[in-house]
Order: C-alpha cells, then structure tokens, then sequence
C-alpha cells in the first residue's frame, strides 16, 4: 500500500493567531488602563449658603446665619436681541424650542410658529415643514425656521429627531431656510 504524504502544516499561521489574539488582549488592557485613569466628573457637594461654622460667643455651637452673605450670581434667561445676529438669538430660539417641546403639542408644527411669534420673531420671516405626512400619519419630524439677516435659526422636533434640535445655517441658494416643500403659515 502506498503511504500519502503528509499535509503540510503551515506554522506560521498559529503563531499570528496568537500574535493576533495578544494584541487584541494588550488592546483591551491599554483601553482599561486609560479608562481608569480618566478623572471622575466631579459631583457637586451641598453647601450651607449664608450661614457660618464658625462657632458664636454663647453655648450654642450651631452655625449662625453671617451677615452681609451674598447669594451667587445667575445667568439671565436668554432673551431676543433684534440687533444681534442669528448666533446672538440662537439661545433664545433654543429656549423656546424647548419650552413647546415640553408640552402635549410637542409635535404640532403651528404650536412651534406661534411660540416664535408670542416671543418676538418675525411671522413672515418663517417656514414650517408639514406635521403630517401624505397618508395622515404623524411626520417623524418637523423643521421650522426663521430667516435672521443672510442666516437661519433651524429648529427640528419629532420621534425621529430625539430630543430638539437648533442651529444656525446660512440660507441656500433659493434665500430660503428650509430645502423641500413646506407648508403655507397663513393662520
């Protein structure tokens, strides 16, 4: 009976399996290693303000409201600036964005529109996509925009979109904000 070769075996196969799997492994540790190193976000500690721990002349060794305290200062709410520019109104646009985002009419256009226009913005500057698609249902999302100057504040809501969406985009080619059919603001 005649004998068969052997197989050739190719050895340096397991050996990049190997070198593979190392390298993969030294991956994972050197990932680990940077991941524990990273600084924690450092969580805010409760503070007493206006009140001192210093102990007071007496037997009382609670602390004692100190006089003079002064509470920190807050960022004002954004506000509409009709000098500004688009940029400069961008916080207040936002605000209101969110502000309709939070009600039960988060995904009706109009509501959109006329928070705008109860908050300073130009009506007739504004375009709206449809809340509704061809079929009746529910848009997966909407856009609505006002043109401020040569730019645009672009808002966009729905379930598709996640939380609101605003930026500021220069207007396109046809001195419009939004690109696509979008619905007449006649009300």
């Amino acid at each position: 009976m005649a004998r068969l070769p052997a197989p050739a075996v190719d050895l340096e196969r397991p050996r990049t399996r190997r070198r593979g799997g190392a390298l993969a492994l030294t991956a994972a540790a050197v990932v680990l290693v940077l991941t524990a190193c990273a600084p924690a976000t450092p969580t805010p500690t409760p503070t007493q303000s206006g009140t001192s721990t210093a102990p007071t002349t007496g037997s009382s060794s609670s602390p004692s409201p100190t006089t003079g305290a002064t509470t920190a200062p807050t960022a004002a709410a954004p506000a509409l600036v009709p000098d500004g520019t688009a940029a400069d109104n961008l916080p207040y646009f936002t605000a209101v964005t969110a502000a309709v985002w939070a009600t039960d009419d988060r995904v009706t256009g109009r509501a959109y529109i006329d928070a705008l226009v109860a908050a300073g913005f130009d009506k007739s500057a504004m375009q709206l996509t449809n809340d509704r698609s061809t079929v009746g249902n529910a848009a997966e999302s909407i856009q609505f925009s006002v043109r401020w100057g040569d730019e645009c504040l672009v808002g966009q809501v729905g379930p598709a979109t996640g939380d609101p969406v605003t930026v500021v985009l220069p207007v396109v080619a046809e001195g419009t904000c939004l690109i696509g059919q979008t619905r007449p603001i006649d009300w």
